[in-house]
Protein backbone atom coordinates (compact mmCIF):
# COMPACT_ATOMS: atom_id res chain seq x y z
CA UNK A 1 0.00 0.00 0.00
CA UNK A 2 1.03 3.63 -0.41
CA UNK A 3 2.93 5.30 2.40
CA UNK A 4 0.64 6.54 5.15
CA UNK A 5 2.43 8.63 7.71
CA UNK A 6 2.22 11.68 9.92
CA UNK A 7 3.83 15.02 9.17
CA UNK A 8 3.89 18.11 11.36
CA UNK A 9 3.01 21.18 9.27
CA UNK A 10 2.85 24.90 9.90
CA UNK A 11 0.59 27.56 8.45
CA UNK A 12 2.30 29.79 5.92
CA UNK A 13 1.66 33.54 5.82
CA UNK A 14 4.50 34.81 3.62
CA UNK A 15 4.46 34.21 -0.13
CA UNK A 16 6.53 34.89 -3.22
CA UNK A 17 9.81 33.54 -4.58
CA UNK A 18 11.90 35.19 -1.87
CA UNK A 19 9.84 33.69 0.94
CA UNK A 20 9.90 30.28 -0.74
CA UNK A 21 13.70 30.40 -1.05
CA UNK A 22 14.02 31.19 2.65
CA UNK A 23 11.78 28.24 3.51
CA UNK A 24 13.80 25.84 1.41
CA UNK A 25 17.03 27.18 2.92
CA UNK A 26 15.55 26.26 6.32
CA UNK A 27 14.80 22.70 5.08
CA UNK A 28 11.09 23.37 4.70
CA UNK A 29 8.85 22.91 1.67
CA UNK A 30 5.94 25.20 0.76
CA UNK A 31 2.68 23.40 0.09
CA UNK A 32 -1.06 23.92 -0.31
CA UNK A 33 -3.96 21.74 0.88
CA UNK A 34 -7.31 21.99 -0.92
CA UNK A 35 -10.46 20.06 -1.80
CA UNK A 36 -13.86 19.01 -0.42
CA UNK A 37 -15.07 22.60 -0.66
CA UNK A 38 -12.51 23.87 1.82
CA UNK A 39 -10.52 27.06 1.38
CA UNK A 40 -6.96 26.40 0.15
CA UNK A 41 -4.65 26.24 3.13
CA UNK A 42 -1.04 27.29 2.62
CA UNK A 43 1.40 25.37 4.78
CA UNK A 44 5.05 24.38 5.14
CA UNK A 45 6.27 20.80 5.47
CA UNK A 46 9.50 19.43 6.97
CA UNK A 47 11.99 19.00 4.12
CA UNK A 48 13.73 15.69 4.83
CA UNK A 49 10.67 13.73 5.96
CA UNK A 50 8.63 15.00 3.04
CA UNK A 51 11.33 14.12 0.48
CA UNK A 52 11.36 10.54 1.79
CA UNK A 53 7.57 10.37 1.69
CA UNK A 54 7.09 11.50 -1.91
CA UNK A 55 9.48 8.87 -3.27
CA UNK A 56 6.36 6.68 -3.37
CA UNK A 57 3.57 7.60 -5.78
CA UNK A 58 0.20 8.59 -4.32
CA UNK A 59 1.48 9.09 -0.78
CA UNK A 60 -1.23 9.70 1.83
CA UNK A 61 -0.31 12.03 4.70
CA UNK A 62 -1.86 12.49 8.11
CA UNK A 63 -1.09 16.17 8.60
CA UNK A 64 -0.85 17.83 11.98
CA UNK A 65 -1.27 21.50 11.08
CA UNK A 66 -0.46 23.25 14.33
CA UNK A 67 -2.68 20.86 16.26
CA UNK A 68 -5.39 20.39 13.60
CA UNK A 69 -5.51 16.94 11.98
CA UNK A 70 -6.03 16.64 8.22
CA UNK A 71 -5.73 13.61 5.96
CA UNK A 72 -4.43 14.46 2.49
CA UNK A 73 -3.19 12.83 -0.72
CA UNK A 74 -0.05 14.10 -2.45
CA UNK A 75 -1.40 15.27 -5.79
CA UNK A 76 1.53 17.04 -7.41
CA UNK A 77 5.22 17.54 -6.63
CA UNK A 78 6.87 20.46 -8.42
CA UNK A 79 10.66 20.22 -8.76
CA UNK A 80 13.40 22.45 -10.09
CA UNK A 81 14.07 21.05 -13.61
CA UNK A 82 17.85 21.26 -13.16
CA UNK A 83 18.57 20.61 -9.48
CA UNK A 84 15.47 18.45 -8.89
CA UNK A 85 14.87 20.24 -5.58
CA UNK A 86 11.23 20.13 -4.45
CA UNK A 87 9.80 23.63 -4.92
CA UNK A 88 6.16 23.09 -3.99
CA UNK A 89 3.67 20.33 -3.19
CA UNK A 90 -0.09 20.18 -3.82
CA UNK A 91 -2.15 18.03 -1.45
CA UNK A 92 -5.83 17.11 -1.81
CA UNK A 93 -8.05 16.66 1.24
CA UNK A 94 -9.34 13.07 1.58
CA UNK A 95 -11.46 11.26 4.14
CA UNK A 96 -11.17 7.77 5.54
CA UNK A 97 -13.34 5.39 3.53
CA UNK A 98 -13.48 7.77 0.58
CA UNK A 99 -12.50 6.48 -2.85
CA UNK A 100 -10.15 8.42 -5.12
CA UNK A 101 -8.92 7.97 -8.69
CA UNK A 102 -5.14 7.60 -8.92
CA UNK A 103 -2.56 6.46 -11.46
CA UNK A 104 -0.73 3.38 -10.16
CA UNK A 105 2.57 2.13 -11.67
CA UNK A 106 2.63 -1.21 -13.51
CA UNK A 107 5.55 -3.48 -12.60
CA UNK A 108 6.49 -6.46 -14.80
CA UNK A 109 7.96 -9.56 -13.15
CA UNK A 110 9.21 -12.92 -14.42
CA UNK A 111 10.86 -14.02 -17.67
CA UNK A 112 8.89 -14.70 -20.84
CA UNK A 113 9.50 -17.82 -22.97
CA UNK A 114 13.08 -18.35 -24.18
CA UNK A 115 13.96 -16.13 -27.15
CA UNK A 116 11.19 -13.62 -26.48
CA UNK A 117 11.03 -10.27 -24.71
CA UNK A 118 8.21 -8.28 -23.15
CA UNK A 119 7.21 -4.83 -24.40
CA UNK A 120 5.42 -2.66 -21.86
CA UNK A 121 2.87 -0.37 -23.49
CA UNK A 122 1.42 1.14 -20.31
CA UNK A 123 3.61 2.26 -17.42
CA UNK A 124 0.61 2.93 -15.17
CA UNK A 125 -3.13 2.34 -14.93
CA UNK A 126 -5.87 4.44 -13.43
CA UNK A 127 -7.69 2.90 -10.46
CA UNK A 128 -10.55 3.91 -8.19
CA UNK A 129 -9.48 2.88 -4.69
CA UNK A 130 -9.91 3.83 -1.05
CA UNK A 131 -7.71 6.80 -0.22
CA UNK A 132 -6.12 4.97 2.70
CA UNK A 133 -5.52 1.74 0.75
CA UNK A 134 -3.77 2.85 -2.45
CA UNK A 135 -1.48 0.10 -3.80
CA UNK A 136 2.13 1.00 -4.54
CA UNK A 137 1.90 -0.80 -7.89
CA UNK A 138 0.07 -3.40 -9.94
CA UNK A 139 2.07 -6.48 -10.98
CA UNK A 140 2.08 -8.30 -14.32
CA UNK A 141 3.76 -11.73 -14.24
CA UNK A 142 5.09 -12.69 -17.70
CA UNK A 143 6.82 -15.90 -16.57
CA UNK A 144 6.80 -18.39 -19.48
CA UNK A 145 4.46 -16.36 -21.70
CA UNK A 146 4.99 -17.07 -25.41
CA UNK A 147 5.36 -14.89 -28.49
CA UNK A 148 2.16 -13.07 -29.38
CA UNK A 149 0.69 -13.09 -25.87
CA UNK A 150 -1.02 -9.83 -24.92
CA UNK A 151 -2.03 -8.70 -21.45
CA UNK A 152 -4.92 -6.22 -21.44
CA UNK A 153 -5.89 -3.87 -18.63
CA UNK A 154 -8.96 -6.02 -17.93
CA UNK A 155 -6.67 -9.00 -17.20
CA UNK A 156 -4.71 -7.27 -14.43
CA UNK A 157 -5.03 -8.66 -10.92
CA UNK A 158 -6.22 -5.72 -8.85
CA UNK A 159 -6.21 -5.37 -5.06
CA UNK A 160 -9.47 -6.08 -3.25
CA UNK A 161 -11.88 -3.18 -3.58
CA UNK A 162 -10.00 -1.51 -6.47
CA UNK A 163 -11.85 -0.69 -9.68
CA UNK A 164 -10.22 -0.23 -13.10
CA UNK A 165 -10.70 3.23 -14.61
CA UNK A 166 -8.35 2.71 -17.57
CA UNK A 167 -9.96 1.36 -20.77
CA UNK A 168 -10.39 -2.39 -20.21
CA UNK A 169 -9.12 -3.13 -23.76
CA UNK A 170 -5.94 -1.07 -23.34
CA UNK A 171 -2.79 -3.08 -24.08
CA UNK A 172 -0.49 -3.21 -21.05
CA UNK A 173 2.20 -5.77 -22.01
CA UNK A 174 2.89 -7.87 -25.09
CA UNK A 175 5.37 -10.69 -25.71
CA UNK A 176 7.38 -10.55 -28.93
CA UNK A 177 10.33 -12.26 -30.58
CA UNK A 178 13.00 -9.70 -31.42
CA UNK A 179 13.50 -9.17 -35.13
CA UNK A 180 16.78 -8.08 -36.72
CA UNK A 181 16.72 -4.39 -37.52
CA UNK A 182 17.35 -3.00 -41.00
CA UNK A 183 20.74 -1.73 -39.82
CA UNK A 184 21.64 -5.19 -38.52
CA UNK A 185 20.68 -6.78 -41.84
CA UNK A 186 22.63 -4.18 -43.83
CA UNK A 187 25.69 -4.71 -41.63
CA UNK A 188 25.47 -8.50 -42.10
CA UNK A 189 25.18 -8.08 -45.86
CA UNK A 190 28.18 -5.75 -45.97
CA UNK A 191 30.19 -8.19 -43.87
CA UNK A 192 29.24 -11.08 -46.17
CA UNK A 193 30.16 -9.08 -49.27
CA UNK A 194 33.50 -8.06 -47.74
CA UNK A 195 34.21 -11.71 -46.90
CA UNK A 196 33.35 -12.82 -50.42
CA UNK A 197 35.60 -10.17 -51.96
CA UNK A 198 38.47 -11.11 -49.66
CA UNK A 199 38.01 -14.77 -50.62
CA UNK A 200 37.98 -13.94 -54.32
CA UNK A 201 41.14 -11.84 -53.98
CA UNK A 202 42.82 -14.67 -52.10
CA UNK A 203 41.93 -17.19 -54.81
CA UNK A 204 43.20 -14.82 -57.50
CA UNK A 205 46.50 -14.36 -55.66
CA UNK A 206 46.93 -18.12 -55.31
CA UNK A 207 46.21 -18.59 -59.03
CA UNK A 208 48.84 -15.94 -59.96
CA UNK A 209 51.43 -17.58 -57.74
CA UNK A 210 50.73 -20.95 -59.33
CA UNK A 211 51.11 -19.52 -62.85
CA UNK A 212 54.43 -17.91 -62.00
CA UNK A 213 55.77 -21.26 -60.84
Amino acid sequence: MADYTKLAAENRTKFGKGAARKLRAADKIPAVVYGHGTEPQHITLPGHETMLLVRTANAVVDLDIEGAAQLALVKDVQRDPVRQIIEHIDLVVVRRGEKVTVDVPVVVTGESFSGTIHVQDLSSVSLLVEATAIPEHVTVDVEGLEDGTQVLASQLELPAGAELETDAEALVVQIVTPRATADDIAADEESAEAGAEAGAEGEAAESTDADSE
